[in-house]
């Protein structure tokens, strides 16, 4: 279990997130652009915007690592992965182990000799996958890894990644906008409202019985809009 039990990002003039979360196993983070999704995840990797700071107080049996502890699996794998290299040399494990990685993900290791160009965005996906899980991290970070898929893609890989979870037992913090999604792999949510949890609780209590507006509001939106999205 992740316990967090404070995450406060400011700066000399605002405060831009102060929450505390729980991860038993996997949990959903949602709301409106501008929310803090998106910089609750750059916190915990120690990445955020030069101006910014954190108060970060966790209870976990890890140390927090960038790509040991913690690894990312980003939203768009186009833009993550260098199209000028052989994905054989965008891991950073021994050839003998990514080729396991890529086997786990549902790829061959001939994968290996190609270029990013030459695969679909779902198998751009999936190396990404791969090589998030190549240091065998206890948590995955999902920042909206589906939003570039279309949705028979986007089942897919939301199945892996339920499916990898079950095999090597990482917890799951998936930062996204789209709550049928939310509602496949994770199994609790919280719901951001600028910078602050406002609704928390097992995902299927939340979606059937919402009890703040602005969660009915996320909920009932079809999320085509892009003041949803992040």
């Amino acid at each position: 279990m992740f316990v967090c039990k404070k995450l406060h990002i400011y700066n000399d003039t605002r405060t831009f997130v102060d929450i505390s979360f729980r991860i038993r196993k996997s949990l959903a983070l949602v709301g409106q652009s501008g929310s803090g999704k998106s910089l609750t995840l750059k916190a915990l990797l120690d990445l955020l915007p030069r101006g910014m700071r954190r108060e970060l107080e966790v209870e976990w049996e890890y140390p927090i690592k960038r790509g040991e502890t913690l690894s990312l699996v980003p939203q768009n794998p186009f833009t993550s992965l260098s199209p000028l290299t052989k994905i054989k040399n965008q891991f950073f494990t021994s050839p003998h182990h990514a080729a396991e990685l890529l086997e786990m993900v549902g790829l061959g290791a001939e994968y290996l000799e190609r270029y990013p160009p030459e695969l679909s965005g779902g198998q751009q996906q999936r190396v990404v996958i791969a090589m998030a899980l190549a240091k065998n991290p206890k948590l995955l970070l999902l920042d909206e890894p589906t939003t570039a898929l279309d949705p028979k893609l986007r089942l897919s890989i939301l199945e892996l990644f339920a499916t990898l979870q079950e095999k090597l037992g990482f917890l799951i913090l998936f930062v996204t906008h789209d709550i049928a999604s939310a509602q496949r792999l994770c199994e609790e949510m919280a719901v951001l409202k600028s910078g602050t949890i406002i609704e928390s609780g097992l995902t299927q209590d939340i979606v059937r019985h919402p009890e703040k507006e602005y969660t009915k509001m996320l909920i009932a939106s079809d999320f085509s809009h892009r003041k949803f999205r992040q």
